[in-house]
């Protein structure tokens, strides 16, 4: 295993939460990815990262370092992903919703310079672009999966086969015929299938010059989880009528399965994109949130909690509307700070 990582999951299970945060940095982009090209939907995709690696910070007791930290954490990115395709899926056929159209993959799909690009360029593209979606919509779930880590993350035969936990001979084999089935279909442009996977996980572009920045509504809710009783003085949550923590409280306690929860704080501002918002928060500690970017309806942020000179937690979250970011924070009391931020990019004017 990664010294590196090995030494900062000792200072996980030691009780140091922030040693977690240099792991989250390291792989968040690739357990996007795998979740991305499982589910094809970003937010989403964001959505399930998050929780993997809640899941595995919960889960990092029972790792023994076996195999690296990455495809222990890879296997677990993959069954949340799995899982929530299932559920999708399970929906889908519940309430008669179709396949999202070929067409709406322009807005994540996106071109290099796309003004340098002639119209009969864009229409290349485009159906270049159609060949490959429809090519690996071809492939099983199970070869979907072997590309992915096989090609697009350059997995060992072996690291592919303890993340997916199956022999290293099914893997070669799975793999072989995947590649053909892609030849078979795709051909010249085989090659084009991992420069477009790739492009799906950049980063929007930044803000062009002189533009104004786009106007972000968020909040944060300051929670405490504990398997004990609640300190007195404290009331467990929700009960203060807030409708988001209300419909959001059955998620919290599957992703973080405490017995009790009470709200601490509540914070609200509605400011240009690249403004700090500082607040306080219960044991003397400072919550900073600062808006970086709005892609879409999705806004990143960058978190940060503080306590006296220390940095307890620093971290970067994507928020939709209507799906919040969660943090599992440090020890507080017998318990821990859970830290919630929803947002809304661009929001309509506030009543007067």
């Amino acid at each position: 295993m990664d010294t590196d990582d090995s030494a900062l999951i000792e200072k996980c299970r030691a009780g140091d939460v922030a040693a977690f945060e240099p792991l989250v940095e390291k792989y968040r982009q690739r357990v996007w990815r795998l979740a991305y090209n499982v589910l094809r939907d970003r937010e989403e995709a964001w959505d399930v990262a998050q929780e993997a690696f809640i899941k595995a910070y919960q889960a990092l007791p029972s790792f023994r370092g076996q195999s690296a930290f990455y495809t222990w954490l890879y296997r677990i990115a993959m069954n949340v992903a799995a899982d929530r395709a299932r559920s999708r899926a399970a929906q889908g056929r519940a309430f008669g919703t179709e396949r999202v159209p070929e067409e709406d993959w322009e807005r994540v799909i996106t071109d290099p310079n796309p003004a340098e690009a002639s119209p009969a360029d864009t229409a290349v593209r485009r159906e270049e672009r159609r060949k490959i979606m429809q090519a690996l919509d071809q492939l099983s779930e199970d070869h979907r999966r072997i590309i992915m880590l096989g090609d697009l993350e350059g997995l060992s035969y072996r690291e592919i086969a303890e993340t997916l936990e199956i022999p290293m001979g099914t893997v070669m084999s799975r793999l072989h015929n995947a590649r053909k089935r892609l030849r078979d279909v795709l051909g010249p442009l085989l090659m084009l299938v991992l420069a477009l996977l790739l492009t799906l996980a950049t980063p929007a572009a930044a803000q062009a010059p002189g533009a104004q920045a786009p106007i972000v509504r968020f909040g944060a809710r300051v929670l405490m989880g504990t398997d004990g009783p609640l300190p007195s003085g404290l009331r467990a949550a929700p009960a203060d009528g807030d409708e988001r923590l209300v419909a959001f409280m059955p998620k919290l306690r599957q992703l973080f399965r405490y017995k009790e929860y009470a709200s601490l704080e509540r914070y609200r501002a509605e400011v240009p994109v690249g403004t700090l918002q500082t607040w306080r928060v219960p044991g003397e500690r400072t919550l900073e949130v600062w808006p970086e970017s709005v892609a879409g309806d999705t806004v990143r942020m960058r978190v940060r909690l503080i306590r006296g000179q220390m940095t307890e937690l620093v971290t970067e979250i994507r928020a939709a509307r209507g799906s919040p970011a969660v943090i599992g924070g440090p020890r507080y009391g017998d318990g821990v700070i859970i830290i919630i931020v929803w947002a809304n990019a661009n929001p309509s004017p506030a009543p007067r």
